[in-house]
Parts: structure tokens; C-alpha cells; sequence
């Protein structure tokens, strides 16, 4: 048999945080007490993380259909969390934004699902609670390698 090379052997620990991950956003978010239901909440949270940006790539990066995202995005107009405005680079595109009750409206939500683990964090050993700094610090980085502010 041959040894594993470094790259299969850190497959199943990505799967495994990955896994891990997603259960814990989705417990958080079955567990808060959020005033919107959930697809808005990440659409939210989407345009946040991609600035302001073309329908297209919101569906792409919520792997969905451009009526779908355009649907999704009416409905964030319609509530006043969302704004459009034209592409600098082309004058027939729209580009999403949050206007500032969206952001209001996603630090709302970001503070409902901390609140809710709040309590299983409070729960953990100093030692553990010091392992899960450290675990956050390292997925920051993964995700956002280029934020030394993170």
C-alpha cells in the first residue's frame, strides 16, 4: 500500500470542517429568533461579503437561477434592505447593494444567531474556549487569506 500524499490525507478533515460548519450556521439559525426567514438572512449576508454586486453573480455564488436572485433581490428592495445602482463599467448593469438598514438588519441577525450559541459556548472549558479562538482564526484566514485585519 502507498503512503498518502499531503493532500489526500487533509481531505477528510476539510469534509469533516466543512460538515461542521454548515451544521453549526444551520443549528444557529434554527435555534435564533430571526424576524425574516432564512434565504433573505443569507442573501443579506452574501451582498455583505460581495460588496456590491451583479445579479449574475449572486446567483451564481448562491447557486441559483438569475429569475430566482432577482426575485430574492425584489423582495430585499420591497423590505428597503437593499438598493441597486448602475455598474461604473457598464451603464446597462445594476449592481446590488445594502442600503443602511440592510446592513442594520444583518447586524440584527448576526447578533440573534450569536446570542443563540452563546449559552453552548459559555459551557465550554476556558481551554476549550481557547481552542475555538484559535479554530476561528484559522477558517478567517482560509477564507479570507488576504485580510490581515481579520
Amino acid at each position: 500500500m502507498q503512503p498518502e500524499s499531503a493532500g489526500e490525507s487533509v481531505v477528510p478533515e476539510g469534509a469533516r470542517l466543512l460538515s461542521a460548519v454548515a451544521r453549526l450556521n444551520r443549528w444557529a439559525t434554527r435555534h435564533a429568533e430571526l424576524p425574516i426567514p432564512p434565504a433573505q438572512a443569507r442573501l443579506l449576508s452574501l451582498i455583505d461579503e460581495l460588496g456590491p454586486a451583479r445579479i449574475g453573480e449572486l446567483a451564481n455564488a448562491d447557486h441559483c437561477s438569475q429569475p430566482t436572485m432577482t426575485t430574492q433581490v425584489q423582495r430585499l428592495e420591497a423590505a428597503g434592505w437593499a438598493s441597486r445602482s448602475t455598474d461604473p463599467s457598464d451603464a446597462r448593469v445594476a449592481l446590488i447593494d445594502l442600503t443602511v438598514e440592510g446592513r442594520t438588519q444583518l447586524e440584527q441577525l448576526r447578533a440573534s444567531r450569536a446570542a443563540a450559541l452563546a449559552p453552548e459556548v459559555a459551557r465550554l472549558s476556558e481551554q476549550e474556549r481557547v481552542a475555538l479562538r484559535s479554530a476561528t482564526e484559522i477558517i478567517l484566514r482560509i477564507v479570507h487569506p488576504d485580510d490581515d485585519d481579520q
